[in-house]
């Protein structure tokens, strides 16, 4: 969704910048500017999440588990429902159920599993930063 919202702003801003400037070096520096701007609010974007993610892990024990239990019943609720869906009794599970499920599914364990990379990449940096192994 965000990668769409970028870039219809991308190519409004690019369809701006034809109109409005003449020399191509003048196009091609601001269009390099809007490309930079927007990678800037994508990683800012990413930095909020983390930040949010650190915030829920330090408030309690539900909003440190929230995301753990969601992965969970959602693994197991797919796992009951493809057992289950023609296979006992009459019980078929509704289609348009499938891909709902597989949007769930997929976000809930791309969210998971790659905030959990990030957020320990993010913090093998600031150990190394701290220890003054930084790499340059």
């Amino acid at each position: 969704m965000l990668k769409t919202v970028f870039k219809s702003l991308l190519g409004d801003a690019s369809k701006i910048i034809d109109d409005v400037v003449t020399t191509k070096e003048e196009k091609m520096s601001l269009k390099l500017q809007m490309k930079e701007m927007i990678e800037n609010a994508k990683a800012n974007a990413q930095e909020q999440v983390t930040r949010r993610w650190e915030a829920d892990s330090k408030a309690g024990w539900l909003p440190a588990n929230i995301r753990p239990m969601i992965l969970a019943f959602l693994t197991i609720m797919l796992v009951v429902m493809s057992f289950f869906d023609g296979n006992v009794g009459d019980f078929k599970m509704n289609p348009m159920y499938g891909p709902i499920y597989t949007q769930l599914l997929l976000v809930v364990y791309s969210a998971y599993f790659a905030g959990r990379s990030i957020e320990k990449i993010k913090n093998n940096n600031n150990k190394n930063k701290l220890n003054g192994n930084e790499k340059n």
